[in-house]
């Protein structure tokens, strides 16, 4: 089964073929639920860290399904959480060790997938971010001026001249550009991914639908049950993102949002004349909910953004991969940034990402239990899942070793858990709420609205 009309599984070099089940009782090293970046980046790093662990991935459709196989496809430095507050959480030195290793870890992305024969599509072409009003502008400057004391030299405001230079839109009065990020198409990522993982040795077992995992207690091993075996493993790491709250026990630990794409039809080369992205930059804006862009390998538009409701009791279903208000939203923003599009909508889709309560990801191990768990990204995590998998392997295969990924503030940390319902869902859908009102007032009014100055405090 494969997202349904997702651009990305239908520009896949040949048809999407299951891996078998897993029909009986396994005794592994490490059992990783979950089949997308996570899971297998983090056992393609323990292999190489230990080429002699037994280690199987489980995964109930196959590899790639979720948010992995969906995405927008930009492997970027972004963290979920405001530089700001990480730094008055955990210090200057441990929030700026988190920023560099996440600005070397795009180009190490790159080098990964070279080194093991993936061809993703990964362009290095850095970010624009536009402004499309004077307030939004000023946002965006005075964002450069604050990460510029932060030590972030490398990020640039661009005037309306120079922005022009690297992509045109109307109404642009400026951009913020940042080189800590490429374009990749996710789903060749993610399935060269599985190959590896096999290469390797590991066991990848698709269409084995995990319904249990039971903790270890020092006399035994922590245990996971499927559909149609069981699984014996020294450590489990349950890597499932946005469909964690399908699990028991989880419903509360993260909350799914969905967030909706499309894609247009292949671009003439005048087009992209008189647009631009030569370098094939990603782009967003700067409105407050969110959109993202990237110029695909042959020449289309993959275009995604929030706005979607979350569904009451972190509910998880197909059919909220699809909304036509979204999907109109996001053609009638598409159309607006590019008037002289041609062709029509190739494509449309969506799935759910993982929001923690704080918005900060997480990198755990309980040694006593054999239990682990790792994710949280809140869509940024083509990256990010990389560097989480290798703390989570190095904490796996050097428990005793301090490493530079094991030292990242968000390894081994508490993580918060949601409030319960109709909290939630309330807390929630008023920040979607308050977004869109707020670019809905600053485009009607030209001021800044008072909603705009909530959206902080509802996540606090």
């Amino acid at each position: 089964m494969q997202p349904p009309d997702s651009l990305w599984w239908s520009t896949l070099d040949g048809p999407v073929v299951p891996r078998e089940p897993l029909t009986s009782h396994l005794d592994v090293d490490l059992a990783i639920v979950g089949g997308g970046f996570t899971g297998l980046w983090t056992a393609r790093e323990a292999l190489r860290r230990d080429p002699g662990l037994r280690i199987v991935v489980l995964e109930k459709e196959v590899c790639g399904f979720g948010a992995s196989g969906r995405n927008g496809g930009w492997a970027s430095a972004y963290y979920p959480q405001e530089w700001s507050t990480v730094e008055a959480e955990v210090g200057q030195d441990d929030t700026n060790h988190l920023r560099h290793t996440l600005e070397r870890a795009v180009a190490e992305l790159g080098a990964a997938t070279r080194n093991d024969g993936i061809d993703a599509h990964f362009a290095h072409g850095g970010t624009l971010t536009f402004a499309h009003s004077e307030l939004q502008a000023e946002r965006l400057r005075d964002e450069v001026d604050e990460r510029h004391q932060r030590g972030e030299l490398d990020v640039a405001w661009l005037d309306e001249a120079a922005a022009r230079e690297r992509g045109a839109t109307p109404g642009l009065r400026g951009a913020v550009f940042t080189p800590h990020c490429a374009r990749l198409h996710p789903a060749r990522l993610v399935r060269g991914l599985a190959d590896v993982v096999e290469r390797l040795g590991a066991r990848v077992a698709e269409n084995t639908a995990v319904t249990r995992i039971v903790a270890g207690d020092g006399r035994r091993r922590p245990l996971v049950v499927t559909a149609g075996a069981t699984v014996h493993a020294t450590y489990v790491v349950r890597a499932t993102e946005g469909y964690t709250p399908t699990l028991p026990g989880e419903r509360r630990s993260l909350a799914p949002l969905y967030s909706l794409m499309i894609a247009t039809e292949p671009q003439s080369p005048a087009f992209w004349n008189e647009v631009g992205f030569a370098n094939y930059e990603t782009f967003a804006d700067g409105r407050h909910l969110i959109i993202y862009g990237q110029r695909t390998a042959d020449d289309r538009i993959a275009f995604g953004g929030r706005g979607a409701p979350y569904h009451f009791g972190s509910t998880v279903e197909p059919r909220f991969d699809h909304s036509s208000k979204v999907f109109g939203l996001l053609e009638t923003t598409l159309l607006e940034l590019f008037p002289s599009l041609s062709g029509s909508i190739s494509h449309r889709w969506g799935g759910p990402l993982a929001m923690p309560r704080d918005l900060s990801p997480s990198v755990r191990v309980d040694y006593r239990t054999g239990l682990a768990s790792v994710g949280g990204y809140t869509g940024d995590g083509v990256v990010l899942s990389r560097v989480a998998a290798t703390a989570l392997a190095d904490l796996i295969t050097r428990p005793d070793e301090e490493t530079e990924f094991t030292r990242l503030p968000f390894v081994q940390r508490p993580q918060r858990r949601w409030e319960f319902e109709p909290l939630r869902w309330l807390g929630i859908n008023s920040g979607l709420s308050a977004a869109a009102w707020a670019d809905h007032h600053e485009r009607r009014s030209g001021t800044t609205s008072r909603a705009s100055q909530w959206l902080d405090r509802i996540m606090s």
